[in-house]
C-alpha cells in the first residue's frame, strides 16, 4: 500500500535525515547539531506488508483470504512441532487453543502495524486464518456492511431438491468434491451462511415473527452430514472455526444471529470430539446483549418440536459430558475451560424462555431437567446461591429450570433438616439455660388430637405452638398406643383434609365437572382454619408428606406470588397472579367455555347479550351482584371492550373473590415453608411435591417389592399381584392407603416406593394387616384365590385407626 512520507532536513547544518511518516507528530532532532529539523518535501513510497511470505496484493486493494485447510488446527488431537518447540510439551487441545487465541491477537498486532488504537472501530474485519491477507490504505476505512470477494459462494446448489440430487449421485458415484466444495463455503463465514440457507438472501429479515431460515433445505444439509464421509466432517468443523474467528468484536447484525441459529442447530455437536468448538460457538452466543437474546428466543419458537427436543439435549449433554467426563483425557483440564458450563447454561436459557412464551409449549418442561446434576452436591450450590456476595459466581441455582424435581426435592428436605436441627439446638440450649432437665419430646413437634375433636384439637394445638412448627412432626391420638414412626402422621393429614375440606363445613366449594376445590368467596368467619390448612400443606412439605389434596394450578401460582413472604410488611400484596382463560378453565371449565365463547361471538354483543361489567355469585343460597370495575354496572359489554371484561372477570373469580380467605392460606403455608429453595419451583413443582405423582402403576410397584416369609414365585404372591392387578383405580389406591398409609405416589413414581410383603403365620381367617410406618403389608397364608380377594378387600374398606399387638 502506499504510505505518505516527509523528507526532513536541519536548517542550521544542513543535514539530511531518512524519509519518515508523514503521520508522525514529533520531528527528531538534528544528529550533529542537536538543532530542530524541519520539512522540506512530501513524497509518496509503496509499502508493502507481508503475512507469513504471502504476496501482498497492490496498494488499496483486498486480496481474497484463503481456507486452505493445510493450516488449521488439528482436529484429531495432534500437535504441530512448532507447537511443541514454543511451549516445550504437547497437549491435545493446544493446536485448536492457540488457533482461536490466534484469532484475538492477531488483530491486536494488526492495529499496532497500522499505528491505530485497537479501540477503534474503523478496522477491517479480522481475517478467517493464520494465512489470509487482508491489505487496507492507512488512510481507507473499511465499509463494514459491504460484501466481500470471500463470501461469495462460488458453487450453491440451485434449491433444496438439487442439494439432494448432488448427494444422492455422490453416494452412487462416491465422488464428493462437490458437496465438498459446496459445505466448505458454506460454512466458511457467516455471510455465506445467510446466502445458502436464507429463503430470499434480498430479504432482511429482522422480525421476531420471522427467522428466515429455510428450515427444510438445513435439515437436509445437516441429514446430509451423516452419510459423508469423516474428511468432508472435519472439513465442515474447520470451515465452522473460521467462521467463528471472524469479526468477533463487531455489533451482531440479524444476519450474524441467524448464522447462530443456523450452527447451533449442527448435530455434530454431539460428538465429544467436536466440543472445543462447540464451546466457543456457545460462549459467542451467551456473551451476545439481550436484545439479540430476545431474537433468538422468538427464532427458536419456529423450530419444529423435533429440532427443538434435539437442540435442548444437546447442551445437556454438553454440560453433563463436561461435569463427568466418561473420558477424561477426551476434553481440556476443567480448570482451562471453567466457562464453558456457564456458557452451555445461559445459552439453554433462550430455548426454554422461548419454550416458556409458547403456547402450548413446545415440549414439557420436564424434558429441561438434566438428572446427571443430581449427583451434585447440591447443597453447595444453593449455599453459594444464596451469598451475596457471591452473587457473580455462577450456580446452577440461577437457572433452576436445569435442576429436576428430585434435585429440588433435595434441596428443600436437607434445608427442612437443617432448620430443624437449629430450632432443636435452640430448645436445648433454653432447658440448659432454665437448669431443667432435656428431654426427647423438646425435640419434635407434638400433637395431640382426639379422632371426636379433630379439627378443634388440632387447631389449638398448632396454635399453641406456633415457635415449633420447624421441629419434626409427631402426632398422638389420644386413648391409642400407637406410636408414630411416620404413619399416625399420615393418617392425621388425610383424616384431617378430609374433613375441613366436606362441603357441609362451608370453607371450600367443589367443581364436579373439574374435581378440584376452591376457596368459598362467601367464608368470612373461618380465617384461622384456612390459615392451618396452609400450616398443614406447609407441614406436608416440610415433613416430606404426600397430601391428597386437589386445587387447581392456580393455587400454587398464588402460592408462589411471591415465593417469599415480603418482609416486615403486612400491608403488601400476596396471591396475585396473572391468569388467563385457561386457568379458569381448570378449575370452572363451563364457565371458561362460556366466556370464550363471548370472545369469539360474531354479532353485536351490546345489543345482543346486554352484559354490564359485573358478575353474580351465589353465596349461600342467595346471589350476590359485585361491580367488576368502578361504576362498572353502568358500562356495557361491547364488542371493543369484551377482552378487557373477560380479564376481569377471570381476575376477580381467582384473585379479589377470595383475596383474604387465600392470604390467611398464604401466611399458613409460608410460617413453615419459609425456605428461599422456592424461589426455583415451578407451580408445577409445587403441585407435584404437595400431591405426588398422579400416576399409579402397580406394575413397577410389583418390580420394587420386597418379601420376607414368601418368595417372588410362591402361589401365594402370584394369587396377590393377579388380584390387585384386577382391582379398579379407586380400590388400588385403597390398598395403597392401608399399606403406607397415604394414597399418593412419591415425586419419582413407584420405584421409589419401599413395599414388603410378609407372611404371618396366624388362622386363614384373619385379615390381612399393614405397618404404615415402614409400608409394610402382612398377609396370612390363605389357601385359594378367591379367599385371598375377600379378605383384602375387607382389610382396605375397613381400615381407619392404630393398636399394638
Amino acid at each position: 500500500m502506499a504510505v505518505p512520507v516527509t523528507s526532513i532536513t536541519c536548517p542550521t547544518c544542513g543535514t539530511h535525515s531518512a524519509p519518515i511518516s508523514a503521520h508522525r507528530r514529533h520531528l527528531p532532532m538534528c544528529p550533529n547539531c542537536r538543532g530542530e529539523m524541519s520539512t522540506t518535501s512530501t513524497t509518496s513510497v509503496p509499502v508493502t506488508r507481508t503475512r507469513r511470505n504471502r504476496l501482498t496484493a497492490s496498494a488499496g486493494a483486498t486480496a481474497t483470504p484463503s481456507t486452505s485447510r493445510d493450516h488449521l488446527p488439528p482436529l484429531d488431537g495432534n500437535t504441530s512441532k512448532n507447537e511443541q518447540d514454543r511451549t516445550g510439551r504437547s497437549t491435545r487441545f493446544s493446536g485448536l487453543s492457540n488457533f482461536f487465541s490466534f484469532g484475538k491477537n492477531k488483530n491486536r498486532n494488526h492495529d499496532k502495524d497500522l499505528g491505530r488504537s485497537s479501540a477503534q472501530k474503523e478496522l477491517p474485519p479480522i481475517s478467517p486464518g493464520p494465512n489470509s491477507l487482508v491489505t487496507t490504505p492507512v488512510n481507507t476505512t473499511p465499509d463494514s456492511n459491504s460484501t466481500e470477494k470471500e463470501d461469495i459462494i462460488l458453487t450453491k446448489p440451485k434449491s433444496y431438491k438439487d442439494f439432494q440430487d448432488e448427494v444422492e449421485k455422490a453416494k452412487l458415484s462416491g465422488d464428493y468434491k462437490t458437496i465438498l466444495e459446496f459445505l466448505e463455503i458454506t460454512f466458511s463465514s457467516f455471510h455465506n451462511l445467510n446466502l445458502t440457507f436464507k429463503k430470499n438472501p434480498s430479504k432482511e429479515y429482522n422480525t421476531l415473527d420471522i427467522s428466515g431460515v429455510d428450515q427444510d433445505f438445513l435439515n437436509s444439509v445437516y441429514e446430509c452430514m451423516d452419510v459423508v464421509p469423516n474428511d468432508i466432517k472435519k472439513a465442515v468443523l474447520k470451515a465452522i472455526i473460521n467462521s467463528l474467528l471472524k469479526d468477533m468484536k463487531k455489533p451482531r447484525s440479524k444476519d450474524d444471529l441467524r448464522a447462530y441459529l443456523i450452527l447451533v442447530q449442527n448435530p455434530q455437536f454431539t460428538g465429544i470430539s467436536t466440543y472445543v468448538i462447540f464451546a466457543h460457538l456457545l460462549r459467542q452466543m451467551a456473551a451476545l446483549p439481550d436484545q439479540d437474546h430476545h431474537f433468538l428466543v422468538h427464532w427458536f419458537k419456529l423450530l419444529s418440536p423435533e429440532n427443538f427436543k434435539a437442540l435442548v439435549q444437546r447442551l445437556l449433554q454438553f454440560i453433563s459430558v463436561r461435569l463427568f467426563p466418561p473420558h477424561p483425557a477426551e476434553l481440556p483440564p476443567m480448570n482451562k475451560c471453567t466457562w464453558w458450563i456457564p456458557s452451555a447454561t445461559k445459552v439453554l436459557a433462550l430455548p426454554y424462555a422461548a419454550n416458556t412464551l409458547s403456547t402450548p409449549p413446545i415440549i414439557p418442561y420436564t424434558d429441561f431437567y438434566n438428572s446427571t446434576l443430581d449427583n451434585m452436591d447440591l447443597m453447595s450450590e444453593y449455599y453459594a446461591w444464596q451469598k451475596p456476595s457471591s452473587s457473580q459466581m455462577f450456580t446452577f441455582c440461577q437457572y433452576p429450570y436445569i435442576l429436576s424435581l428430585a434435585a429440588k426435592r433435595t434441596i428443600m428436605q436437607k434445608d427442612s433438616e437443617q432448620q430443624m436441627i437449629i430450632m432443636a439446638r435452640r430448645s436445648l440450649v433454653a432447658k440448659v439455660q432454665q437448669r431443667q432437665i432435656p428431654d426427647m419430646g423438646m425435640l419434635f413437634l407434638n400433637l395431640k388430637v382426639r379422632r371426636s375433636h379433630l379439627v378443634h384439637d388440632s387447631l389449638h394445638e398448632i396454635a399453641a405452638q406456633k415457635v415449633d412448627l420447624k421441629k419434626k412432626l409427631r402426632v398422638t391420638f389420644a386413648g391409642e398406643p400407637g406410636l408414630d414412626m411416620g404413619g399416625l402422621t399420615k393418617e392425621w393429614f388425610l383424616l384431617l383434609l378430609r374433613k375441613i375440606f366436606r362441603q357441609e363445613y362451608g370453607m371450600f366449594s367443589y367443581d364436579h365437572k373439574s374435581h378440584c376445590f376452591w376457596f368459598n368467596h362467601a367464608c368470612t368467619d373461618s380465617m384461622q382454619e384456612f390459615n392451618l390448612v396452609g400450616v398443614l400443606m406447609g407441614l406436608a412439605v416440610y415433613n416430606s408428606i404426600i397430601l391428597d389434596i386437589h386445587f387447581p394450578l392456580a393455587t400454587y401460582k398464588k402460592l408462589l406470588s411471591p415465593a417469599v413472604v415480603p418482609y416486615n410488611n403486612p400491608r403488601s400484596s400476596v396471591g396475585r397472579a396473572t391468569f388467563t382463560l385457561d386457568d379458569l378453565a381448570a378449575l370452572h371449565p363451563d364457565l371458561a367455555h362460556g366466556l370464550k365463547e363471548l370472545l369469539e361471538y360474531e354479532g353485536d354483543v351490546e345489543e345482543d347479550l346486554c352484559l354490564t361489567f359485573q358478575i353474580n355469585m351465589q353465596a349461600y343460597g342467595t346471589v350476590v351482584t359485585r361491580p367488576l370495575k368502578a361504576n362498572g354496572e353502568n358500562i356495557p359489554v361491547t364488542n371493543e371492550n369484551r377482552q378487557e371484561y373477560v380479564n376481569l372477570y377471570v381476575n376477580y373469580i381467582l384473585t379479589d373473590s377470595v383475596y383474604h380467605q387465600f392470604a390467611a392460606f398464604y401466611y399458613g403455608f409460608h410460617s413453615v415453608c419459609a425456605s428461599n429453595a422456592l424461589l426455583m419451583l415451578k407451580p408445577e413443582e409445587v403441585e407435584i411435591l404437595v400431591c405426588g405423582n398422579p400416576n399409579l402403576n402397580l406394575e413397577e410397584l410389583e418390580k420394587v417389592a420386597t418379601y420376607e416369609g414368601y418368595k417372588r414365585h410362591d402361589a401365594m404372591i402370584r394369587y396377590f399381584w393377579e388380584t390387585v392387578k384386577s382391582f379398579p383405580l379407586h380400590m388400588q389406591k385403597k390398598l395403597l392407603l392401608f399399606t403406607t398409609g397415604s394414597d399418593r405416589i412419591p415425586i419419582g413414581g413407584m420405584s421409589e416406593m419401599s413395599f414388603k410383603i410378609m407372611r404371618v403365620d396366624t388362622s386363614p381367617d384373619m385379615l390381612p394387616m399393614a405397618h404404615t410406618c415402614f409400608n409394610q403389608l402382612c398377609l396370612p397364608p390363605y389357601r385359594t384365590r378367591k379367599q385371598l380377594k375377600q379378605k383384602l378387600i375387607i382389610a382396605i374398606s375397613n381400615a381407619e385407626g392404630f393398636g399394638l399387638e
